[in-house]
């Protein structure tokens, strides 16, 4: 008797599927309408979207991307790694380099070729690792080889010594935490404290202009879009079937003759590339780049993201993702801003004891149920027996 998947004539699954299609219509939506709105509206008209928020909004998007980069990993393979932000950092201080590059002689202390803090520090000569940055080709390859080649390096070293659970974990956070008082170091070569910041163009356009921002903002929507097919056609591959057996049982998918290690190193290198795109997108949105952005913190918050959203839903994570940073952008405008860490606790607890699948896992579970709750039909076709 032949397999189900490969009977003549049967259908493939879908790649997509109706939560997918709605996730990519909103996202691509989105990245024509809030742009057409900011560009072709009056200032006074009440569909005018303000550049501001074309910014803030663009963030949100950098943040999806990102929560999404660590579902694949924690919501497909179980490696809950709490140092996604050292990827994302890189490649926000990848892009962060190359703008540097683009200023010039704008800047404070008029230096053709050195960046302002290197003629604060008295630096002599560019250092060679900034060498190549003032050409875009160069620097959008470095937002993923940076991320991409630390994840190969650590995460060969760590699935072969067969490290799992909480002390992957603890390993992850400690890499980030190095990069965080390496990159606090002024003679890094990478801005010290201060990080990179005063920006003036990309590719040649202001980026404080009001259709930079918006480009920038499209951008940002597709590279989301075009992260969530990359990473539902992985997990919908025969590739992603072993990532889930891998999470449900790591050992027997060992006594089957497969490489875990392998996979889940395949699966920990892509989802640093996309928290590198992340990465390089929101730094000229939000203009400035620092080593605050390697804390612990940050990384934990992103586990938060993608609780609330929903662990194992690809679109959950992102959903997750934009509702916590909306919720902590009101509550940290206003009173509330000293408590704000407070709520993100309380939230993280709430979640975990009420939705432990999130919203959208949450939601998928119920329809689930529903659909099976259904009475027969009369005359309709049964439903197949798995």
């Amino acid at each position: 008797m032949s397999h189900p998947d490969t009977t003549p004539g049967a259908r493939p699954p879908a790649l997509l599927g109706t939560q997918g299609a709605i996730f990519l219509a909103i996202v691509l939506g989105a990245a024509v309408l809030i742009p057409a709105l900011n560009l072709l509206t009056p200032a006074g008209s009440a569909l005018h979207v303000p550049t501001y928020l074309v910014s803030l909004l663009g963030k949100y998007l950098c943040y999806a991307l990102l929560a999404m980069s660590v579902d694949l990993i924690w919501g497909y393979v179980g490696i809950l790694s709490l140092g996604q932000g050292a990827f994302f950092a890189l490649g926000g201080y990848a892009m962060g380099m190359y703008l540097m590059r683009q200023i010039g002689t704008r800047g404070v202390y008029g230096d053709p070729v050195l960046p302002d803090f290197m003629v604060f520090l008295n630096w002599k000569q560019l250092p060679w690792f900034w060498y190549g940055f003032d050409w875009f080709p160069f620097a959008a390859l470095m937002v993923l080889v940076a991320p991409g080649a630390l994840a190969l390096v650590f995460g060969w070293f760590a699935f072969r010594s067969r490290v799992t659970g909480v002390y992957l974990s603890i390993i992850t956070q400690a890499m980030t935490f190095a990069l965080l008082l390496a990159f606090f170091r002024n003679d890094m070569g990478f801005g010290g404290n201060n990080g990179l910041t005063d920006f003036k163009d990309i590719l040649g356009f202001n980026v404080q202009a009001d259709g930079t921002r918006a480009v920038l903002f499209a951008l940002s929507a597709l590279a989301l879009a075009f992260g969530y097919v990359l990473c539902r056609y992985l997990v919908r591959s025969h590739f992603g079937k072993v990532l889930i057996a891998i999470r449900d049982a790591e050992a027997r998918v060992r006594f089957t003759g497969y490489r875990a290690e392998n996979y889940k190193l395949v699966a920990f290198v892509v989802s640093a590339c996309l928290a590198g795109v992340a990465g390089a997108l929101y730094v000229p949105q939000v203009g400035i780049i620092n080593p605050s952005e390697f804390s612990p913190a940050n990384s934990i918050e992103i586990i938060v993201w993608v609780a609330v959203g929903g662990r194992g839903t690809l679109a959950g994570a992102a959903l997750g993702a934009v509702l916590v940073n909306y919720a902590k952008t009101y509550f940290t405008s206003g009173v509330l801003a000293p408590y704000w860490l407070f709520m993100l606790g309380g939230l993280f607890v709430a979640v975990t004891l009420f939705l432990p699948k999130g919203i959208v896992g949450t939601f998928l579970d119920w329809r689930s149920r529903h659909a099976e709750a259904e009475p027969d039909v009369p005359g309709a076709t049964p439903k197949p027996v798995a």
